[in-house]
């Protein structure tokens, strides 16, 4: 079923009429944009109620976590959008420039890319559609939306809202399986954001090539939680539950595992287990603030890989296949080879890896691959730079779990294996502009000019490098005026 501009309609007929729309140059002026943006934020105030019952039913989550990670950080991102579009979409005159070029107009323009496609994933289904659009519209583009077709609930409730809030000449949601998303992958678009699975995003990038399509991939992998040296271990336990079973250990930069020492080991397991009991009571299947697995079949997945791990089960372990439940679940004596090691976990599991040294974490850390965040709790400094400079990874945070995603100002991306690209704030204005570089030429200086043009001589050559270095005070200058 494809729902777009408030009609039945194909693809091809939604691609080609944002395409004309995007020709006509209606997204471009700042007026447009804005109006689009507070459309957009009135979507998410209007309707909050109804987006936390959608996210409800498709997975089980509660209030606080769906205002704080879905709505929250959508309306953050507007916020920060809005009081700043103006100046990211001024001409950029900071420019180096030598002699040959001092009296000439030199700047750099953010153009929008045309008719961009972003397909969203399941376990934050609205924030991660919603996101890349406020880059896309702040950017000036028209928007194809493809909601994950897993959460069925959230899907259909984008669909329904975004043609009544939004232009429905330049923006569109598209609803479908994954067979679909392959066909509307063979269109031709100006850019492709996607968030998801390292193995889609292969089809992704293969789909893109023949029509030479940039594309961000916001993927995801094996996050490290490396604790070393000396830490407040309860108040440390507190960050890693929190952070690690946070919708219920579906996010993509949940720390999917923790790396410490025997001791910091032994001394935070009993931390867990109190901080666990403190969250989600006795029997955390019947706290209203755990949520479930998104479906049976993901369900299965995560049992099966904990029932093939050589790790002990020392917390948790719990489940129920009629809820999609899974308990708060740790793992200790867990090795590099263990099936939970071997692929990101994304659920409510938590192994540990001990190791001795913190050279030996290092080393662990970097033999994987780059990880979409990485995080360290120590409350020694020197721990936290020696690991933040030696190791690479999308983001970063010292003693505490995922909230750098939520602060505009960062670039939110991966590298390597957990992505390309990045988006939050102006990073997704970024990502959505043309950064085209122009020059107008004075018709002064001709002096210069003419050393460039036929019959060429050493000694016109001499004095055209002279008049084109960027060597400090080659002219009496400096490299950017």
């Amino acid at each position: 079923l494809y729902i777009a501009i408030g009609k039945m309609a194909s693809q091809s007929e939604v691609i080609d009429r944002l395409r004309a729309t995007f020709r006509s140059g209606v997204t471009f002026p700042e007026p447009f944009r804005m109006t689009q943006l507070q459309n957009l934020l009135s979507l998410v105030e209007e309707n909050e109620q109804l987006i936390q019952d959608a996210l409800h039913k498709d997975l089980h989550k509660p209030k606080f976590e769906s205002v704080l990670s879905e709505i929250q950080i959508t309306l953050n991102d507007l916020y920060f959008a809005m009081e700043n579009l103006r100046t990211w979409m001024q001409p950029e005159y900071n420019i180096g420039k030598n002699l040959a070029t001092r009296m000439d107009d030199c700047f750099i323009r953010r153009e929008p890319l045309g008719v961009v496609l972003i397909i969203g994933a399941w376990n934050y289904p609205l924030h991660l559609i919603l996101l890349p659009l406020v880059a896309a519209i702040a950017a000036g583009n028209c928007a194809i939306l493809k909601p994950s077709e897993i959460c069925q609930a959230t899907e259909q409730l984008l669909a329904e809202l975004i043609p009544k809030y939004l232009s429905q000449d330049c923006y569109a949601v598209l609803c479908g399986g994954a067979e679909d998303t392959k066909s509307l992958l063979k269109n031709k678009f100006d850019h492709i954001f996607y968030t998801g699975s390292q193995v889609v995003a292969r089809s992704i990038l293969l789909a893109a090539a023949p029509h030479l399509t940039p594309v961000t991939l916001e993927l995801g992998g094996k996050s490290p939680c490396f604790i070393y040296g000396h830490i407040d271990i309860h108040k440390a336990a507190k960050r890693l539950c929190w952070s690690k079973f946070f919708n219920t250990g579906q996010s993509c930069v949940a720390p999917d595992y923790v790396l410490c020492t025997t001791q910091t080991r032994d001394a935070l397991l009993p931390a867990l287990r109190e901080t666990l009991r403190t969250f989600y009571g006795p029997d955390p299947g019947a706290s209203l603030d755990m949520g479930r697995i998104v479906t049976p079949r993901h369900w299965r997945r995560l049992m099966d890989m904990l029932e093939k791990s050589k790790g002990k089960v020392v917390i948790g372990g719990e489940s129920r296949e009629e809820d999609r439940y899974i308990a708060p679940t740790v793992l200790v004596d867990v090795q590099e080879s263990d099936a939970l090691m071997q692929e990101e976990i994304f659920g409510p599991i938590l192994p540990i890896l001990t190791i001795e040294s913190l050279e030996e974490g290092i080393d662990y850390i970097n033999r994987q691959e780059k990880p979409l965040a990485l995080y360290v709790f120590s409350d020694e400094t020197s721990v936290v730079t020696t690991v933040l400079n030696n190791t690479s990874s999308g983001g970063f945070c010292g003693n505490d779990g995922i909230v750098h995603m939520a602060l505009p100002g960062l670039p939110f991306g991966g590298v390597g294996a957990s992505g390309m690209g990045s988006y939050h704030g102006r990073w997704g204005f970024e990502t959505f502009s043309h950064r085209r570089g122009c020059m107008n030429r004075s018709w002064l200086l001709e002096r210069v000019n003419v050393l460039r043009y036929p019959p060429y001589s050493d000694y016109n050559l001499g004095w055209l490098r002279w008049a084109t270095t960027f060597k400090k005070n080659s002219w009496g200058g400096c490299s950017v005026m």
